[in-house]
């Protein structure tokens, strides 16, 4: 009898939480399915925060906002039924006060598909107030996200808010419009645009348990600067379209945890590399592997700031720390060789500095201290005058363009995340 009860009890619960499944916009208990069949959480799209200073070099071009919403777009690499949102005020001096949030599927621009907006809640209430220095976690929610798909998240704030943690290279529009629209399909008038992301770094979905994801940390290049925005040519999202091609493959996601200007050894844009690896890398859901291109500003930025000058070596104890940091947990762990930076000229390129890039990418392909190797300098180098980029894969000689990220994706050899 209490074994029959126990069945009876047992199969109420699974019902409940299939029939809570079907309400869209329902928060939805994320130990109700976690727990059940081989399902677990993976981040499916990310972008890493670093200090906005309005009005400075680089700082967000949207630099407060006030009883206002921002729209903004993110494309994700695997997709899922049931998903959550990451916020952070990290970098904030006073808390942040989100009065109101939806996740729905992108129509194109600033319009989403009628029918798909989804109110976020943060412990069963549509509103959360977050500390300065913390991050918040959404409920979970229901929403059918398609592989590869598009996501506007809408975030609305009431007061008046300086946005001191954003991400600077977005290369996806984000809309800022007056009042509460979080629902509204149509944003016709929006009162301003940006390529940046505010207080907006992640999406999770839930997945099956095989699921897991790759973090590609690095700099501008990873960042996906030279790139044509709105087009997801950066090499990250370039990797998960490849990898969605295939079948025994296409349960990775890729989560771009790049930040244009970082180094791995100094403070620039963003927490030196070595500083936010934790938080950027490995307490990622999922994660399961990284691939680390890091290195280039270390060199290019000495330059500038003579008195943070680098050696190779230095460069090279760096990547020691990240291989043991990852192995420490159980992750794989691949390194991507520096690519050519010579046509830029100086300050940023010296030939002192050329030789730290070819001191490190021999430690990189040669020392076996990495799980393996990505050969992206030799996807993109002139083979005639090896120090340069290869003219017709590059803006500037440091950045790749479109086709230049196409052929560092293509000199990926997905048989690295096979196992």
């Amino acid at each position: 009898m209490k074994s029959t009860l126990l069945t009876l009890r047992r199969l109420s619960v699974m019902v409940v939480a299939t029939l809570a499944l079907t309400i869209a916009g329902l928060a939805i208990d994320p130990a109700a399915f976690a727990g059940q069949g081989n399902q677990h959480w993976v981040g499916t799209w990310a972008t890493s925060p670093l200090l906005g200073t309005p009005g400075g070099f680089g700082g967000p071009s949207i630099a407060e906002v006030s009883n206002a919403t921002l729209r903004q777009i993110v494309h994700v690499s695997l997709g899922g039924e049931v998903l959550r949102v990451r916020f952070s005020n990290e970098f904030g001096d006073e808390p942040l006060v989100i009065g109101a949030a939806s996740v729905a599927l992108s129509g194109g621009g600033a319009s989403i598909v009628p029918g798909t907006s989804t109110p976020l809640t943060f412990g069963g209430e549509s509103s959360i107030t977050v500390p300065p220095g913390a991050p918040a976690l959404s409920d979970p929610v229901q929403l059918h996200v398609p592989p590869l798909g598009d996501l506007a998240i809408s975030l609305y704030l009431p007061e008046q808010t300086p946005t001191m943690t954003f991400h600077s290279v977005g290369l996806h529009t984000t809309y800022l419009s007056s009042g509460n629209v979080t629902d509204d399909v149509d944003l016709p008038n929006p009162a301003a645009t940006s390529l940046n992301y505010y207080f907006l770094t992640g999406v999770d979905v839930l997945a099956e348990k095989k699921a897991a994801a790759i973090v590609a940390f690095g700099n501008s290049i990873t960042d996906g600067v030279g790139s044509t925005a709105n087009t997801n040519g950066e090499w990250p999202s370039l990797l998960a379209a490849r990898l969605q091609g295939r079948h025994d493959l296409d349960h990775l996601a890729v989560l771009n945890e790049g930040i244009s200007g970082n180094r791995l050894l100094h403070q620039n844009a963003g927490p030196n590399a070595l500083n936010r690896y934790d938080r950027d890398v490995l307490r990622q859901p999922g994660v399961k592997y990284v691939v680390v291109l890091l290195g280039i500003n270390d060199i290019g930025f000495s330059g500038f700031f003579p008195t943070e000058a680098v050696t190779a070596d230095e460069i090279i104890a760096g990547h020691h720390q990240l291989i043991a940091r990852a192995h420490e947990l159980g992750l794989t762990i691949y390194g991507a060789t520096l690519t050519p930076f010579a046509g830029l000229g100086p300050p940023y390129y010296s030939d002192a500095g050329e030789v730290k890039r070819q001191a490190v990418n021999d430690w990189i392909r040669t020392s076996g201290e990495y799980d393996g190797v990505i050969d992206f300098e030799a996807a993109v180098r002139d083979d005639s005058d090896p120090p340069m980029f290869q003219p017709d894969l590059t803006v500037e000689f440091l950045h790749p363009n479109d086709a230049g990220y196409e052929a560092m994706v293509q000199a990926i050899d997905l048989m690295l995340f096979k196992h």
